[in-house]
């Protein structure tokens, strides 16, 4: 036997898996970590690329609008401390520089609740506010190719400098997260977020971020439209380390942002596997059923057809969106909530649609600790408490001779399948 651990909330749990039907785990690539995070940051806002230095962009009496994905603590901690020492070495002054929460679809709890963790040094020395995408007060810019008129922050639209800094990693939608969607959906109105991602429903767009995906390209647009000054992104390996930053052109750092986080993230499959065991990562990636969902492209690619697959995610709240629930206590065809989804568009319900498509191909089961009852009504899930008992479950339905694969970080992995079978 051989023992398999994957994360689960703040926690892992242990698989224990014959060793002749191990077949892979599947983890990001490795790359080190900068010796020096902090240094990397600073050294990529001194040679930007595509632009001028932040300190030749700005002036000392700028208003500037910082946008901050709610990334990890230190990571946040390292951005806005590089950045307003460069606003600070041009002599604009803290009080000046308001930074803005953006608004996350796909966080269970609202974003504009939680207050970014830069410590009390930084948070006395800037303005923060968070983006809500209902009620803040905002401003048009305009209206993309595909007629999404763009509705974004007004404080950001009003700002005379604007900078968006983030971390770039596999987005189920947009491709990769990073500077390019902090405005859309970041900054945006909750109209332009439905607007813009309605194409998900398009089986013919592809996920990337080179071309063919609707979304991402509605991502861009808003961004132009938005007139963005400055953009830093992080990469980061599977550990959550810093390798390197990209700084300057929101569209050209992000690019280039992309191309090294693709070298991590795209992991090379042989073959699919009989059963798949996969988690998002742990918390905060396993909060709820709905933020868990965010990965199971990774089901879709790397499990055969018919065969059954496990999503470890401890769900500490639950369910999850409502949409997303009741589109799942209300349809089992995701054809029929397809049409449901084009007359009222909702994130919840895009990702019950995903969900759906999931139960299409591959049975499903889930280890983690939402009470049954609430499970009771969604379709073709079965949930479990351990991740033994749930191999014992898969097993029946791969046969005695199912190879297994498994995935400790759903939300860090691209799968690229090599051999169809």
């Amino acid at each position: 036997m051989v023992e398999v651990w994957l994360p689960y909330g703040k926690t892992e749990v242990c698989v224990r898996v014959p060793t002749q039907n191990l077949l892979k785990t599947l983890e990001p690539n490795h790359v080190d970590a900068a010796k020096n995070p902090r240094s990397e940051i600073d050294s990529s806002l001194a040679n930007p690329i595509g632009t001028k230095r932040l300190v030749e962009i700005v002036k000392p009496e700028s208003k500037v609008a910082l946008v901050l994905k709610d990334s990890d603590t230190s990571t946040n901690q390292m951005m806005v401390s590089s950045l307003l020492n460069e606003l600070g070495s041009a002599g604009v002054k803290d009080e000046n520089v308001t930074v803005i929460l953006a608004y996350d679809p796909f966080r269970d709890f609202p974003a504009w609740q939680q207050m970014p963790t830069l410590g009390e040094g930084l948070s006395s020395r800037v303005k923060i506010i968070s983006h809500n995408p209902e009620k803040t007060e905002r401003t048009q810019l305009g209206r993309t190719s595909r007629g999404t008129d763009v509705f974004v922050n007004k404080v950001f639209a009003e700002a005379d400098v604007k900078i968006v800094a983030g971390v770039v990693e596999p987005h189920p939608f947009v491709g990769y997260s990073g500077g390019i969607n902090l405005v859309l959906p970041g900054l945006s109105s909750l109209e332009t977020v439905r607007s813009s991602f309605v194409f998900a429903l398009d089986s013919k767009a592809d996920r990337g971020t080179v071309g063919g995906n609707p979304v991402y390209e509605e991502a861009v647009e808003a961004a132009r439209l938005a007139r963005v000054d400055f953009s830093l992104n992080i990469v980061r390996n599977g550990g959550f380390e810093v390798v390197k930053a990209f700084a300057g052109n929101i569209e050209d750092s992000f690019r280039e942002a992309v191309n090294l986080a693709d070298t991590i993230c795209r992991v090379p499959v042989e073959n699919r596997a009989d059963v798949v065991f996969l988690s998002p990562g742990g918390f905060p990636f396993d909060a709820s059923f709905f933020e868990a969902c965010r990965c199971l492209d990774v089901v879709l690619n790397l499990c055969k057809r018919g065969k059954p697959a496990v999503l470890v995610a401890e769900c500490i709240y639950g369910l999850g969106n409502a949409d997303f629930v009741a589109a799942l206590s209300k349809y089992d065809n995701p054809n029929v909530l397809e049409k449901e989804i084009k007359r009222n568009f909702s994130v919840g319900r895009l990702m019950a649609y995903r969900l759906l498509s999931v139960f299409q191909t591959n049975k499903l089961f889930l280890v983690s600790v939402v009470p049954d009852y609430l499970l009771a009504e969604v379709h073709s899930v079965k949930n479990l408490r351990t991740a033994n008992e749930a191999y014992r479950y898969a097993s029946d339905v791969a046969g005695k001779n199912g190879k297994v694969l498994f995935v400790p970080n759903g939300n860090l992995t691209v799968p690229l399948i090599r051999t169809v079978n």
